[in-house]
């Protein structure tokens, strides 16, 4: 099957940029994306991820029909849905859409970034009508994807329906849906699943404030009915800005990796050397990669994959780290990173191995023991404080303490004490 051309474009004033071209076959789908040369032309132009830079030359992207999720080029991929959105998608529409098909089912106001698809009239296919989820529904919603998610209660397919779309924009495994607040903000709606043994969204609130008191940059969150036992996580959409659409890459895409592949921090720091400014605000950002590796160690984040880490195109064809995200401690903790260190120091969840490897990303060894050994002192003073303050129990933060207090805190403690 051969489609129609897509025609990519940015923003609310849906400047052209290029066009993708998108053909399945029975073994494999396979996708083309070249700049439009207005945009080649233009003074505002810039490439749409490091691994698609600006030229007339086409870009090519395939994946087999066993694994089909590397059909679209990586910048592409990102605003599409992924585990949540797919399933939903899949059951509202029946049959086994293409990639195409699940990137174009997105609502396009609440797509992630700042890409719009377009059909030849101009038109975003999936100009969704409905309205974005409000406070006064968001129960309703939380029923509809308890209901996806198990099987049983309201009819599946009426869930699907209406989780498609509010909820089928959204990375990520977890069921959630968009949120609109009352004045008018993006959120993720991150509802509790009926797998969770342990309060999650209470908890990623709280790692997220967290992150905040200890100087990393992190997404704004809050819970709604928090006083019930299923609590909604709402965190405030980064990549709109007073009403405008911020444009977005992972750091999967940004290092060009495919499939579940995963990398280390060292290279995505490489590639931050010649993406992210001049040398002030590339050292800014490069430190502030630093210490999110050191806090999701000191927090035993079991979600610091590729993936969860991202980038907002800033203008002047220079990026930056966009606030962190999906951070989720965890009292299992393996021991290791989702995302490694570097190629010497390997995926171990080591302070010791992070401060050693400081340099690679423009900081000191001596600045950064001390800037470890003060986030340490602070997270184990205010992570019980914190969670107690979002509705968790005395027995639930006891049940978090392995993730709190372990080898790594207290190897810093000492540090501290010298």
């Amino acid at each position: 099957m051969t489609v129609d051309p897509v025609h990519v474009a940015l923003g609310e004033s849906l400047l052209p940029v290029g066009t993708l071209h998108f053909e399945a076959r029975r073994d494999k789908q396979i996708s083309t994306f070249r700049y439009a040369d207005a945009w080649l032309e233009a003074d505002h132009a810039f490439a749409l991820a490091p691994t698609l830079p600006l030229g007339p030359q086409p870009f090519f992207s395939s994946a087999s029909a066993a694994d089909p999720r590397d059909a679209l080029a990586g910048v592409f991929a990102d605003c599409a849905p992924d585990s949540w959105g797919r399933r939903v998608i899949a059951r509202d529409a029946g049959g086994r859409p293409t990639e195409l098909d699940y990137l174009l089912a997105v609502n396009d106001r609440t797509r992630m970034g700042a890409l719009r698809f377009l059909d030849d009239p101009g038109t975003p296919p999936a100009a969704n009508p409905r309205p974005v989820p409000r406070l006064a529904t968001l129960t309703d919603f939380r029923r509809y994807a308890k209901a996806f998610e198990t099987g049983r209660g309201v009819d599946v397919d009426r869930a699907a329906h209406e989780l498609r779309g509010a909820g089928s924009t959204l990375g990520g495994a977890r069921p959630k849906c968009d949120f609109e607040d009352e004045n008018g903000i993006l959120h993720v709606a991150k509802f509790t699943s009926t797998h969770d043994l342990l309060p999650v969204e209470r908890m990623e609130v709280a790692a997220l404030r967290l992150a905040e008191e200890v100087g990393v940059r992190a997404a704004t969150a809050h819970l709604a009915l928090g006083n019930s036992a299923y609590p909604v996580a709402l965190v405030r959409r980064f990549d709109r800005a007073s009403g405008r659409r911020l444009h977005y890459a992972s750091a999967r895409t940004f290092l060009g990796k495919s499939g579940s592949e995963a990398g280390y921090y060292s290279d995505l720091a490489d590639t931050m050397r010649s993406n992210c400014g001049g040398l002030p605000e590339l050292r800014t950002e490069l430190q502030e990669l630093h210490r999110r590796i050191v806090f999701s160690i000191l927090v035993s984040n079991d979600d610091d994959h590729l993936k969860n880490h991202g980038f907002l195109y800033a203008g002047d064809r220079t990026w930056k780290l966009s606030p962190a995200f999906d951070i989720n401690p965890r009292p299992d903790r393996s021991g290791y990173l989702q995302t490694g260190i570097s190629d010497s120091s390997g995926y171990e969840a080591s302070v010791e191995a992070a401060i050693e490897a400081a340099p690679l990303f423009d900081v000191e060894r001596q600045a950064a023991r001390l800037d470890a050994c003060e986030m340490a002192a602070t997270i184990s003073a205010r992570w019980r404080p914190l969670c107690r303050s979002l509705g968790m129990s005395e027995d639930d933060c006891r049940r978090y303490v392995p993730a709190f207090d372990h080898s790594e805190i207290r190897w810093l403690t000492d540090q501290g004490r010298r």
